[in-house]
């Protein structure tokens, strides 16, 4: 009952970290509500069983790649959020998508429970056997999230600079 309570709570504690993120106007404030985000899901981890994870999740993600992403704010110099009525292609086509997506990772998740139920820490949980699988078996998921990451961090750079310094730009 009192792992069930704790689960809960950092569950909780997740969740309004990641609300939190959405709704700060300061990157900085967002950054650091990406940390508590992290650092309740490295708590889930341990409660689950993956304490391999749950130390990759601290080292890594809370971290290192939250270093990399406040090192970026800091160069880039991003200063308070203007807010706006934002874009109708985003209306038009990101409240469908979403909806989309929902439906189907609800069907997926209800078709797959009855067959593949697992306990949890019943999976092998070596480092060894994690990073055989991380490396041979999900090469290709793993190398397209860190180029998704890679474009991510190069949008956030070109949407960052001004167009009067542009290095293309001839000077007259």
């Amino acid at each position: 009952m009192t792992h069930l309570i704790i689960f809960l709570f950092f569950g909780a504690l997740c969740v309004a970290g990641a609300v939190n993120l959405l709704v700060q106007r300061h990157p900085i404030n967002s950054a650091l509500s990406l940390v508590v985000v992290m650092g309740s899901l490295a708590v889930e981890y341990l409660l689950l069983g993956a304490e391999f994870v749950a130390a990759v999740q601290v080292i890594v993600y809370a971290g290192a790649i939250m270093v990399l992403f406040v090192f970026v704010i800091m160069l880039l110099n991003a200063g308070e959020e203007e807010r706006s009525k934002g874009s109708r292609v985003a209306l038009l086509f990101g409240i469908p998508g979403m909806l989309i997506g929902s439906v189907l990772v609800g069907w997926v998740l209800i078709e797959r429970t009855g067959s593949q139920t697992v306990a949890a820490g019943a999976l092998p949980g070596a480092p060894r056997t994690i990073g055989w699988l991380l490396f041979h078996n999900f090469l290709l998921p793993f190398e397209v999230t860190s180029i998704l990451v890679l474009i991510a961090i190069m949008g956030a750079v070109v949407l960052a600079t001004h167009p009067d310094t542009d290095a293309g730009k001839k000077e007259s």
